[in-house]
């Protein structure tokens, strides 16, 4: 999926952006992943791809995480979690995107739930 089918930034361009304050965004070396990050995001698109794979067929419709910053679960999408990480290795950011709407919690899984899925169901072929 492209970046450009995650719905639009409302602030983009918008000097006054309250996000701003909180990127910090002085430099645009603080945008660069690392080789190491780099490498982790490839990863994880990789390990996506799979769960997706292995757990859309089940009624999984993505990814569940507790959100350390509010304290909310967030609900990603298959393709939304695949275009925010990918716009990340692109970006070295994420960029803002609306939320769920009305998500039913079980038809979500933690990251940790699929690749336990996932090991026990490669393990067995």
């Amino acid at each position: 999926m492209s970046p450009d089918a995650l719905p639009p930034d409302p602030f983009a361009g918008d000097p006054q952006d309250p996000a701003l304050s909180l990127d910090g965004h002085e430099s645009d070396d603080q945008d660069e992943l690392s080789e190491d990050e780099r490498d982790e995001v490839v990863a994880d698109l990789a390990d996506l791809a799979v769960y997706q794979a292995l757990l859309e067929t089940r009624g999984v419709r993505g990814i569940v995480v507790d959100c350390g910053d509010c304290g909310e679960q967030h609900f990603h999408e298959w393709s939304l979690l695949r275009a925010s990480l990918q716009q990340l290795l692109e970006e070295g950011q994420m960029r803002p995107h609306e939320p769920a709407f009305d998500p039913d919690p079980t038809s979500y899984v933690t990251w940790e739930y699929c690749r336990g899925y996932a090991d026990a169901v490669l393990s067995d072929s």
